[in-house]
C-alpha cells in the first residue's frame, strides 16, 4: 500500500493505472508520443503519491530494464524520455528525489550514461536531455555531494563503455564552468563560490580519475579528459601557479621525464606569495611526489624539487590542508636528504624536512596556534537526528525509513559544505526542502531552523561575533558592485564601504583594477555608488589633457565645474597650494611649461575648489619632491571631512596617512583597519610592500654590447659642457652653464625640487632638446634606452596596437624611429639651407651639394664618410672625414648616419619576429600572452611602463636614461626594476623622488638647483637595501664594482675630445710588413685606374 504525499490531495493511482502508463511509453509509435505520456505520468505522480511512487510502483525498476533492452531501440528510447522526464520535474518539486536517482539502488545516472554509447541516435539524444535535465535541477550542494561522487565511481569502473566515459568527464568539466566567476547577480555568484570552493576540495581524488582518462587509448576519451583537466584547474585561484597550468597539464597528458623535468623547472622559477590551498596541493603533489621517488631524476631537478616543496608548505595555513598533502612529500625529501650526492641538495632537503615537521607539529596541536578543526558530517548528522526525533520523527512508511537512512548523511554532507565555507545561512535550503516530505505537517522547516540555529551559534562561539561599526562614524557610500575591464573580471560582487574622513589606500598588483576601479567611481558608471549630486566625486590623477599655451590661472577658469567660482577665490587657493599670484608668479606660468610635480598640484587645486566630498588620487605622490610629499600628507590629514581613495606605490606615504587599507585578494576588496603596517602584521604575504626585492617580477635587461675604442668603464661616453638652456617665452635659463659626463660605470641620480630643470638635462643629454650655448657630445655608436617622464607618451600614438606590433613598428626599418623623431634630428630651415650649400673639397672637381651619406669608415683615430653628390653617380662619391663635415656644419648629417650605425649594431643580433619579441617582452616581465593579444589601450599603467622599458631595451642600449621611473611600477615591479639595474652592465641616469629606489642604486647624485647643477656622491651601489644580498657579499654588477672613479670624476680629468682609438698599434713582423706594402700597392694601382679628381687612398690598414 502507498499513501498519499503530504503535499497533494488526490487519491493514490492503482498499480494498473501506472502500468497501462508505462505500456504507453514503452510502445509508443513515435517519440512525442512516448515524451507526452512520460510528462502524464511524472505529474500523476506529483499530484498524488510524489516520490514514493518511483519506488512503490517500481518505475525506476521498469527503467532500468527498458534501457537494457537490446531488442527494442523504442524502449531504450522511452526509457531515457521517462529518465528526462522525472529529473525535468521532481527534483524543483521535491528535492528528496535527488538521494532517490543518484544513490538509492546505485541511482540511474549509469544507465543515463550507458545509453549515451547506444547504437541508435534517437536514444543517445534521449540520454543526453535526461542528464542534461537533471545536470540543470540540482543545486551547487547536491551536484558535489551527489553527482560527483557517482561519476568519479562510474569512471573508475573498466566495464564501463566509452562514450559513457565521455559524457561522465563531460558533466565534470560543465560543473567546473558553472562554477568560474562571473558577472551574475549576487545570488548567482555565491552559488559559483559554493560549488567552486567545494569542488576545490575535492579535486584531490577527482584529479587521478581524470588523469587516467588522459591516458585512455580511446582518443576521444583523452581529449575529453584533457579538456575536463582544463576546466578542473579554474578552480584553483592562485595567480602563482595560473601561468603554468597549460606546461603542468602538458606533463600530466605526456609523463615523461623530460615533460616532468620542464614542470619542475617552471615552478623552481616561480615565486609562491598567495596562500597555497588545498586545489593547489591537489594538482601539484602528485607531480612533486613522482620527481621526488624517482630514481632517474637528476640532482638538479631534485634540488628544484626540494626547494619548491619548502616554499609551498611555508604557505599552507590550513591544518587540514597539510595534514592531508603532507604526509605524501614527506616520505619522498627524506629520501632526498639521505641519498642525494650534492652536499648543498642534502641541505636543502633537511631544511625543508624541518618546515614540514613544523607544519606537521603544528598540526599535531590542533589547538596550539589558535587552528580550528572543520565540522565533519558526523557532528552535522548527530544534531540533524536529535532535532528530528525531537520534532516527532520521520513518518512510518517503511520505504520512507530505507530511504531516510541514505537521504540522512546526504543532508548533512551538503549542511557540513556550507557550513565549513561559513555560509550557515544557506543550512536551511540544504535541510528543510529535503524533510518536509518525511515528516508530517512540514516540521522539516523547524528542524532545519534549529540545526541552523545551533550553528550560527558554533560560528559564532569559534570566530567570533560579526563586529558592530562604530555608530559615530557617518556612512557615505556603502554598495555592492562587479567589475570588468573589457574581457577580463577584476572584482566580482564584492563590498565597499566608506566612512567620511577615513582616508583609505588601495593595495594589489599592477593590472588589479585599481585605477580602472577608481575611474568608475569619477566616470559615475560603478553601480551602487552615489551620483555626483548626492557626494562630490574628484578623480586626481596623471595625463590630464592640459591646455599647454593657457597661464594656470586661465586653466582653472575654462573648467566648467568651477564656472560658479570667483577668479579671486581661484587665485586664492592656487596660492595655498604655492602658485603665486601677480604678473610675475607662477599662476600666469603656461600649463605646458609646469613640471610634473606643479601639475600634480595644480590637479590637486581643482580638487579642492570644487569641494570634494571624496578624492581620489591615483599615484599623487608621482613628481612630487619631498618637501610637496610632506605639504600633501599635512593637507590630507587636516582635512578631516574629506574621504580619500589612494592607490600609491610609496610605502612611506601610505604608512603616514592612511586609517585603512582596501587589499584585492581573489576578486573581492578586503577592508584593514590601520595603515599599511598594520596591514602587513596581520598579511605578512605582502612585505613585499617594503622591501626592494625581485620577489615576484623578474627583469632581465639585455648586455650593452661593446663600444668601439672604450676600453675602461670610467671612460666617458657622453659629455655635456658649459651648456645654457632657456625655454621659449621664459625670462631666465633654466640651466645655465651646465657641464657633466656619464660613463659605462655611471650610476647617476638627478634629484632636485619640482620644475628645477632636472628633466630638461636629460632631454639635453639625449638629444631631445638643443641647447643655446654650449654643446653635447656622444660616442659616435652609443645607444640610449630613454623613458620619459610622462613615460606613456612614448605609446600614446600607438593604443589601438598590441605592445608586440608597437615593438615591430618602431624597429621596422633596422633602426628606432623614436630616435628620428627628436629635435636635434629634425631638420629646422637652417639644416635645409646648410643642405643646398656647394662644398669645395678642393680636388679640382669644384663646388658640390651633399645629398646623403651612404657608409661609413674607420680613419685614423676616427670615421670617414661616403658622401654621394646631388645630380652624380654612386662611381663618384667621396671620403671625407668626420671632423670636415662636423666644420662644414653637417653636424645632423653625421649624427643621424651616427644613430643609425648604432642602432644598426645593437639591432645586429635581434630577429624582428613575434616569437623572438614575446620572449623579450616576458624578459622585461610583461606577460606575453598579453604582450600578443592585448592593445595597448587596455593594459594598466605599470603595464604600458613595461612596454616602454622593453622598447628601449630592444637594441642593447649602452645607457639607460629613466625619468621618474617607479611612478607607475607597483611594489614587485619595482624590486625587479632595481635588481635588473643592478646587475645590468652599462650606464643608468636617473631622475626620481622615491628615495628608497634612488638610495638604494645611484651613489653618485647631481643636485639640480635654480639651474646650477653640483656632483655629490660615492662609489658603491647599497647592498643592504636588497632583500637578496647577504653580509659579506656583493651583488652589485660588475660594471658597478669594477670602477674605480665616477663618471663625473673622471670626466673632470678626461679632458680630451670624444675621438675613439679603434684598436692598439701592435709591432708587427717581417712577413706582416711585407703584406702590408703589397696591400698599399694594390690601392696605389687601383687610384691610377679611377677616375681624374678621385681622392688618394689613405695608406692605413685599419679598415681591413
Amino acid at each position: 500500500m502507498i499513501s498519499k504525499s503530504s503535499t497533494p490531495s488526490s487519491v493514490p493511482p492503482t498499480q494498473e493505472e501506472i502500468s497501462s502508463l508505462l505500456d504507453t511509453i514503452f510502445t509508443a509509435q513515435t517519440s512525442q508520443a512516448s515524451l507526452d505520456a512520460c510528462y502524464a505520468l511524472t505529474n500523476l505522480l506529483l499530484n498524488s503519491v510524489g516520490f514514493r511512487g518511483l519506488q512503490g510502483y517500481g518505475i525506476l525498476a521498469d527503467v532500468k530494464k527498458a534501457a537494457a533492452d537490446k531488442k527494442s531501440g523504442v524502449k531504450r528510447e522511452s526509457a531515457m524520455n521517462l529518465l528526462g522526464a522525472l529529473f525535468e520535474r521532481f527534483p524543483p518539486q521535491q528535492p528528496i528525489t535527488e538521494v532517490v536517482f543518484l544513490l538509492q539502488d546505485g541511482g540511474v545516472v549509469p544507465c543515463a550514461l550507458d545509453a549515451l554509447a547506444d547504437k541508435g541516435s534517437v536514444v543517445r539524444d534521449s540520454a543526453q536531455y535526461a542528464l542534461d535535465a537533471l545536470f540543470a535541477n540540482l543545486k551547487p550542494e547536491a551536484m558535489v555531494v551527489g553527482l560527483l561522487p557517482v561519476l568519479s565511481q562510474y569512471l573508475g569502473k573498466n566495464s564501463g563503455k566509452w562514450q559513457g566515459a565521455v559524457g561522465a568527464y563531460e558533466l565534470m568539466s560543465r560543473m567546473a564552468d558553472k562554477a568560474k566567476l562571473g558577472m551574475g547577480s549576487k545570488e548567482e555568484e555565491k552559488l559559483k563560490e559554493v560549488l567552486r570552493e567545494s569542488m576545490g576540495k575535492r579535486l584531490a581524488g577527482l584529479i587521478p580519475v581524470v588523469e587516467a582518462g588522459m591516458h585512455d587509448l580511446k582518443t576521444e576519451v583523452s581529449k575529453q579528459a584533457v579538456k575536463t583537466m582544463t576546466s578542473l584547474t579554474t578552480l584553483l585561484s592562485n595567480d602563482d601557479v595560473a601561468p603554468r597550468i597549460p606546461l603542468l597539464i602538458k606533463t600530466m597528458e605526456n609523463p615523461s621525464t623530460e615533460t616532468l623535468q620542464k614542470a619542475i623547472h617552471a615552478l623552481s622559477q616561480t615565486t609562491f606569495v598567495a596562500i597555497v590551498t588545498s586545489p593547489v596541493l591537489a594538482l601539484l603533489t602528485p607531480l612533486l611526489e613522482r620527481s621526488l621517488n624517482t630514481p632517474t631524476t637528476s640532482q638538479d631537478v631534485l634540488r628544484q624539487t626540494v626547494v619548491v616543496v619548502e616554499n609551498l608548505t611555508k604557505l599552507v595555513h590550513d591544518p587540514v590542508e597539510a595534514r592531508t598533502f603532507l604526509p605524501k612529500l614527506k616520505p619522498g625529501v627524506q629520501g632526498v636528504k639521505g641519498r642525494a650526492s650534492l652536499p648543498e641538495v642534502r641541505e636543502m632537503a633537511t631544511r625543508a624536512v624541518n618546515v614540514i615537521n613544523k607544519a606537521m607539529g603544528e598540526v599535531d596541536g590542533s589547538s596550539t596556534n589558535g587552528q580550528l578543526v572543520a565540522t565533519s558530517t558526523e557532528d552535522v548528522l548527530e544534531i540533524l537526528e536529535n532535532e528530528v526525533k525531537l520534532h516527532g520523527g520521520i513518518m512510518t512508511e517503511p520505504s520512507d525509513e530505507a530511504l531516510w537512512k541514505i537521504a540522512k548523511s546526504f543532508i548533512s554532507e551538503m549542511a557540513r559544505e556550507n557550513i565549513n565555507l561559513r555560509e550557515v545561512q544557506r543550512v536551511n535550503t540544504c535541510i528543510a526542502p529535503y524533510l518536509d516530505s518525511l515528516m508530517k505537517d512540514h516540521r522539516g522547516q523547524a528542524v532545519a531552523d534549529a540545526v541552523e540555529k545551533h550553528f550560527v551559534e558554533e560560528d559564532h562561539r569559534r570566530f567570533g561575533q560579526p563586529v558592530k561599526e562604530d555608530t559615530g562614524e557617518v556612512e557615505i557610500v556603502n554598495t555592492d558592485f562587479s567589475l570588468a575591464y573589457g574581457g577580463m573580471l577584476l572584482l566580482s560582487h564584492t563590498n565597499l564601504r566608506l566612512l567620511k574622513g577615513h582616508r583609505y589606500g588601495l593595495c594589489g598588483r599592477n593590472g588589479a583594477g585599481k585605477s580602472t576601479l577608481m575611474r568608475s567611481i569619477a566616470e559615475g558608471k560603478l553601480e551602487g555608488f552615489p551620483s555626483k549630486e548626492e557626494l562630490r566625486t574628484c578623480f586626481v590623477e596623471h595625463n590630464q589633457g592640459e591646455d599647454a599655451d593657457l597661464s594656470v590661472l586661465d586653466f582653472i577658469a575654462k573648467d566648467p565645474e568651477l564656472a560658479a567660482t570667483g577668479r579671486e577665490r581661484m587665485s586664492e587657493v592656487l596660492s595655498e597650494v604655492g602658485f603665486t599670484a601677480g604678473p610675475e608668479g607662477r599662476q600666469q606660468q603656461k600649463v605646458g611649461s609646469l613640471s610634473g610635480g606643479w601639475k600634480m598640484k595644480l590637479a590637486l587645486a581643482r580638487a579642492m575648489l570644487m569641494g570634494a566630498d571624496v578624492l581620489l588620487l591615483d599615484e599623487p605622490t608621482n613628481h612630487l619632491d619631498i618637501g610637496n610629499v610632506k605639504w600633501l600628507q599635512e593637507y590630507l590629514k587636516k582635512h578631516t571631512e574629506i574621504t580619500s581613495l589612494i592607490v600609491s606605490h610609496d610605502s612611506a606615504f601610505l604608512d603616514e596617512i592612511c586609517t585603512d587599507i582596501y587589499h584585492y585578494e581573489g576578486k573581492k576588496l578586503v577592508c584593514y583597519k590601520g595603515n599599511l603596517a598594520d596591514f602587513v602584521r596581520v598579511k605578512p604575504e605582502a612585505k613585499s610592500y617594503y622591501t626592494l626585492s625581485a620577489s615576484n617580477v623578474q627583469f632581465k635587461f639585455p648586455p650593452p654590447g661593446i663600444l668601439t675604442g672604450v676600453k675602461s668603464l670610467t671612460r666617458s661616453i657622453i659629455r655635456m659642457t658649459n651648456c645654457t638652456y632657456t625655454y621659449p617665452g621664459a625670462s631666465k635659463p633654466s640651466l645655465q652653464d651646465v657641464t657633466c659626463s656619464l660613463s659605462l660605470s655611471s650610476r647617476t641620480a638627478i634629484i632636485g625640487g619640482n620644475g628645477a630643470g632636472k628633466s630638461t638635462l636629460i632631454k639635453l643629454l639625449t638629444g631631445e632638446t638643443i641647447p643655446q650655448i654650449g654643446r653635447v657630445e656622444k660616442h659616435p655608436n652609443l645607444r640610449i634606452g630613454y623613458i620619459k617622464q610622462h613615460a606613456l607618451e612614448h605609446v600614446e600614438m600607438h593604443m589601438e596596437k598590441t605592445p608586440n606590433q608597437y615593438l615591430q613598428w618602431r624597429y621596422a626599418n633596422g633602426d628606432d624611429r623614436e630616435v628620428r623623431m627628436k629635435q636635434t634630428r629634425v631638420l629646422t630651415p637652417e639644416d635645409k639651407a646648410q643642405m643646398e650649400k656647394f662644398v669645395d673639397l678642393g680636388d679640382g672637381k669644384g663646388g658640390r651639394r651633399i645629398e646623403n651619406l651612404m657608409g661609413r669608415q674607420k680613419y685614423k683615430k676616427s670615421f670617414q664618410y661616403e658622401v654621394k653628390w646631388v645630380g652624380m653617380l654612386p662611381k663618384h662619391n667621396s671620403q671625407i672625414s668626420r671632423e670636415t663635415l662636423l666644420e662644414l656644419g653637417f653636424d645632423k648629417l653625421v649624427q643621424e648616419f651616427d644613430d643609425h650605425e648604432a642602432s644598426r649594431e645593437g639591432l645586429g643580433f635581434r630577429q624582428l619576429e613575434p616569437r623572438v619579441i614575446s620572449k623579450h617582452f616576458e624578459d622585461i616581465g610583461l606577460d606575453p600572452e598579453i604582450a600578443d593579444h592585448n592593445e595597448i589601450s587596455g593594459l594598466s599603467g605599470g603595464q604600458k611602463v613595461k612596454v616602454v622599458l622593453a622598447g628601449a631595451m630592444w637594441n642593447n642600449p649602452h645607457l639607460l636614461v629613466l625619468d621618474e621611473p617607479t611612478n607607475y611600477l607597483d611594489r614587485d615591479s619595482l624590486g625587479g626594476l632595481a635588481v635588473a639595474i643592478r646587475e645590468y652592465k652599462g650606464g643608468v641616469v636617473m631622475i626620481s623622488h622615491n628615495e628608497e629606489f634612488v638610495g638604494a642604486l645611484c651613489p653618485e647624485q647631481w643636485h639640480v638647483a635654480d639651474g646650477r647643477v653640483t656632483h655629490k656622491g660615492h662609489l658603491a651601489v647599497s647592498m643592504d637595501r636588497f632583500e637578496d644580498s647577504r653580509p659579506g657579499s656583493s651583488n652589485a654588477s660588475s660594471a658597478v664594482s669594477s670602477a674605480t672613479a665616477s663618471a663625473v670624476n673622471s670626466g673632470a680629468e678626461d679632458t680630451s675630445d670624444m675621438k675613439f682609438k679603434s684598436k692598439k698599434k701592435k709591432k708587427l713582423t717581417r712577413a706582416q710588413v711585407k703584406d702590408r706594402e703589397v696591400r698599399r700597392r694594390l690601392r696605389h694601382i687601383e687610384w691610377l685606374n679611377s677616375p681624374k679628381g678621385t681622392p688618394h687612398p689613405p695608406d692605413t690598414d685599419d679598415e681591413d
